[in-house]
């Protein structure tokens, strides 16, 4: 049964009411969120712009029509919190270059339709695999010693530590990983120190502050909250992250506590701090951001795909009329966009963020979003 520990201690109704026990899952849903929806209403008195950094808080929004419910002073933008969305053209383009020289090419599915500035996995000539994870990557490279078989590494802090673990148990000679990983914290900074989304809070990601925990946030003084996935996570989640923006106040709360704690899976990050140093990298839509990337330790070199080929990740300049940069940045909705859902589809997408299930265009065009 769904425990929101924050909510039992910050409304008495919980408990009053009775609302405990499996069979009164749904009263609970349905009490909880719009208890939470109507104080909302009452503590939202002046315009309010928040952004989320996380897909699948974009998926639920959307799902559950969550904007449908808030105050209208109250608006919820998207920032960059798509991995997918943020590659950049040119490791796409690398990416591609690996399966045109005979290399076995093993990605996650929601990357295989990303456009390149020549083609896409899906339309390369060479051998592209969908795998779940990195340890099938690795399997292949064992089934198929005499090719080369690299693993397109992309994810934000969630998937790092499973591909540290990988690389710590000797993969084969002929494996390697194109190392395309971000770092959320160094994305926000340069979101606030720009201001031009003009925000007065965030939510943070539920799945990245589960392994990494949210003591790296306190750093901004800034309102924040974490925030699970369930309808009524994200409404609390809004509605302490609204009080804080009413009360004056800049601080980190979590309304996630049945998931993440202060500290994190302290035993992932470890495994990732063996393995890898941040790096300044590119992000799709905004500039270098610096240590807001990973790349390999020396120790580990042999295993990057970009050394082992000498690839190079050019800077490719956005194709004209998609505006997937504004969205990642939270100054544009989807249907902003001149080609959203007429050039740009999810079956032929223009841009990133119609390609990944936590792309907002692909998102807001699944649910029939509208302004």
């Amino acid at each position: 049964m769904l425990v929101l520990e924050v909510e039992i201690i910050r409304y008495p109704w919980f408990k009053s009411n009775g609302l405990y026990g499996t069979n009164a899952y749904s009263s609970i849903r349905m009490t909880l969120g719009s208890d939470i929806a109507q104080t909302l209403a009452r503590v939202v008195d002046r315009d309010i712009r928040v952004m989320h950094v996380c897909g699948t808080h974009e998926a639920a929004i959307a799902k559950y029509g969550i904007r449908s419910v808030l105050p209208p002073q109250m608006k919820i933008v998207m920032g960059p919190g798509c991995p997918v969305c943020i590659t950049p053209q040119g490791e796409i383009d690398a990416a591609v270059e690996l399966a045109e020289r005979g290399c076995i090419v093993c990605t996650y599915g929601d990357l295989l339709r990303v456009p390149g500035t020549r083609s896409s996995l899906e339309k390369v000539n060479g051998d592209v695999r969908i795998v779940q994870g990195i340890t099938k990557a690795v399997e292949i490279a064992r089934e198929n010693p005499d090719k080369e078989v690299a693993f397109i590494s992309v994810g934000f802090e969630t998937t790092v530590p499973t591909i540290a673990a990988t690389l710590m148990m000797n993969p084969p000679e002929n494996f390697s990983v194109l190392v395309s990983h971000r770092l959320v914290p160094p994305a926000m900074e340069w979101l606030m120190a720009q201001g031009e989304a003009s925000l007065d809070g965030f939510i943070l990601p539920g799945h990245v502050c589960a392994v990494m925990g949210y003591h790296e946030y306190e750093q901004f003084k800034v309102p924040q909250v974490v925030a699970g996935f369930e309808p009524e996570d994200v409404l609390l989640g809004l509605l302490m992250l609204a009080e804080q923006i009413e009360n004056g106040e800049a601080k980190v709360e979590n309304a996630y506590p049945r998931v993440v704690t202060r500290e994190g899976n302290v035993k992932a990050q470890r495994l990732m701090h063996e393995v890898f140093t941040p790096a300044d990298v590119e992000w799709r839509g905004f500039p270098v951001i610096p240590k807001s990337g990973l790349m390999l330790k020396p120790e580990f070199e042999q295993f990057d795909a970009q050394k082992k080929f000498d690839l190079v990740f050019e800077k490719v300049t956005k194709k004209a009329g998609c505006i997937c940069d504004q969205v990642l940045r939270g100054i544009a909705e989807p249907t902003d966009c001149k080609l959203f859902g007429k050039v740009c589809t999810p079956r032929v997408p223009v841009g990133p963020c119609m390609v990944s299930h936590e792309g907002a265009c692909r998102i807001w065009h699944q649910y029939n979003q509208r302004r």
